[in-house]
C-alpha cells in the first residue's frame, strides 16, 4: 500500500531512512519499556550511523511536542463533538497522552531522523 522509497514507509515500518531495509529500533514493540528507545548503532543493511552527532535526537523533542499537541487537540475535538464536560475532556486527554507516550517517543525519533536522511535506491543492498 505504501511504497518503499517514501518517508512514510520508513516511519510506519521503523526502517532505516536511507535504505529502508534495516530495523531502526532494537525492539519492535514499543511496550518493552526497558529498551523502548534503544536504537541500533548502525543500519544492518547499509551501515548508516543512526546517531549522526552527539545528542542528535534532542531535536526529536520538538517533534514529540507537535505530536502531543495534535493528539490533545484531536481528543478535545472528539470530546466536544460528543458533548462531554470539560473535566471529562481533560481526563480523556491525559489518558490518551499517557497511553500513547511509548508510541509518541518512538515516532518522534523516526520522524526526526527522516527529516535529515533521504532514501537512496542505489544503496539499498549490502556492499
Amino acid at each position: 500500500m505504501i511504497k518503499k522509497g517514501t518517508k512514510l514507509y520508513s516511519i510506519l515500518n521503523n526502517k532505516c531512512p536511507k535504505c529502508q531495509e534495516g530495523d531502526f529500533f532494537v525492539n519492535s514493540s514499543p511496550f518493552k519499556f526497558k529498551n523502548n528507545l534503544k536504537i541500533h548503532i548502525n543500519c544492518s543493511n547499509c551501515n548508516l550511523k543512526y546517531m549522526i552527532e552527539p545528542s542528535f535526537f534532542y531535536g526529536a523533542m520538538y517533534v514529540s511536542y507537535a505530536l502531543t499537541v495534535a493528539i490533545s487537540i484531536l481528543t478535545f475535538i472528539i470530546c466536544y463533538l460528543l458533548n462531554l464536560s470539560l473535566i471529562i475532556s481533560f481526563i480523556s486527554i491525559v489518558f490518551m497522552l499517557v497511553l500513547l507516550t511509548p508510541f509518541i517517543m518512538r515516532l518522534s525519533r523516526i520522524i526526526y531522523i527522516n527529516m535529515f536522511i533521504h532514501y537512496k535506491k542505489e544503496e539499498n543492498s549490502k556492499n
